[in-house]
């Protein structure tokens, strides 16, 4: 059996790595390279860090600095008309996912054209696309290193997975120096996040040797780090480890897939505005004990990388403190509950239909160790609201 590997062909990784910036766009052999990214990226300067590093190497360079939270199909539309105005021949997703993604949605679009829906899985894009180098500023979405873009439709409220290679950055500059000031919630978020993708990527249907061994070593950096960056975000050793390990993820999930938890926490982005990592989070227990008799050796083996159960343990024993450990990191970071965050129970019963359905469509849980139906689903998603 072979498997596809799909990776960025430059990587750079480390301390001050983001003033290399020009060197990679050279690599490139690009002219006109676009910084996208968000308000506060240039309002703390960052954007500047970059924008420099690109202006000391001769390019002509520019700034869009309007990306939004989950960004959005009307969220789209200035951007590209930044890239038209500007000419660029390369865009730079400066911050979070979502600047990383909303860069590879205007670059495919630059290209390609039509209402972002009809690209939405399981269609898989290839073909052209403008390029993207990636750099991120959180540690957590992976989405430097994966070929997918996440965008809501606006019409429809459903938030879009868009899959293919046409979404892979060609280069990504990976420095955990961006990540110092990241306050304590968002450290907390995007850090289950990036464990989030890389338990599912080991115990999806779609693992394989390749992204397993990426997968295990996030998911053990993760373990020995991410609480201590919730605590202590100057500890300058953690924040690198939980760096690399959301990158490490994101190559893992990029190569296999991720599953239920994700197919079922972008209705509650879309919906209720929750944040990404903060939606995994609050159904990753729930979801993890529901799958676990499809795959609990695989389940196992993430508990033992966690380090929630060690080489005694039998599988059982292990997957067992899987969710216990899942459970306690959850408090730990103070994650809440749908209704403890503010959701009224009307609203979220109401909306359990549609949710159920909008997961099922992403093409997500089809990859689960255990597969649900609708009505499971919404079984869940009624189990975490209190």
């Amino acid at each position: 059996m072979t498997f596809h590997i799909a990776l960025p062909r430059t990587m750079k990784i480390g301390a001050g790595a983001v003033r290399e910036l020009g060197d990679v766009i050279a690599e490139i052999g690009a002219r006109r390279p676009l910084i996208v990214t968000d308000p506060f990226m240039q309002k703390s300067g960052t954007a500047d860090i970059a924008l420099q590093a690109l202006h000391e190497n001769g390019f002509e360079a520019a700034v869009f600095a309007e990306t939004v939270p989950d960004p959005t199909t009307d969220s789209l539309a200035a951007g590209l008309a930044a890239v038209r105005q500007h000419d660029a021949d390369v865009l730079v997703g400066l911050g979070g996912g979502s600047s990383i993604d909303t860069a590879k949605a205007l670059g495919f679009l630059s290209k390609r054209g039509g209402p972002m829906r009809q690209y939405k899985a399981p269609r898989r894009n290839t073909g052209p696309s403008l390029p993207v180098v990636a750099v991120p500023t959180t540690a957590g979405s992976g989405s430097e290193a994966t070929q997918f873009s996440i965008i809501s439709d606006s019409e429809t409220n459903e938030k879009m997975l868009c899959a293919g290679p046409a979404f892979l950055p060609v280069a990504a500059v990976v420095d955990y120096e961006l990540t110092l000031s990241m306050p304590a919630r968002l450290s907390a978020d995007t850090g289950i996040d990036a464990l989030t993708h890389a338990i599912e990527a080991y115990v999806s249907r779609k693992a394989n040797p390749f992204s397993d061994g990426f997968a295990l070593a996030a998911i053990s950096a993760i373990g020995g780090n991410l609480r201590e960056v919730y605590k202590n975000g100057s500890n300058r050793d953690a924040r690198e480890a939980m760096m690399l390990a959301a990158t490490q993820a994101g190559i893992a999930f990029s190569n296999s897939s991720v599953a239920l938890v994700h197919g079922m926490s972008r209705p509650l982005g879309a919906h209720f505005h929750i944040a990404h990592g903060l939606a995994n989070a609050m159904l990753f227990p729930t979801v993890t004990e529901f799958s676990i008799a499809g795959a609990e050796t695989r389940y196992a083996d993430c508990a033992r990388a966690l380090g929630a159960a060690g080489p005694q343990d039998d599988d059982e024993a292990a997957a067992k403190a899987l969710v216990a450990e899942l459970h306690a990191l959850n408090s730990d970071l103070g994650v809440p509950t749908p209704q403890s965050h503010g959701i009224s129970a009307g609203d979220w019963h109401r909306l359990l239909p549609l949710m159920a359905q909008q997961a099922l469509a992403s093409g997500s849980p089809d990859n689960n160790p255990v597969v649900p139906d609708a009505a499971e689903i919404e079984k869940l998603y009624a189990k975490i609201y209190a």
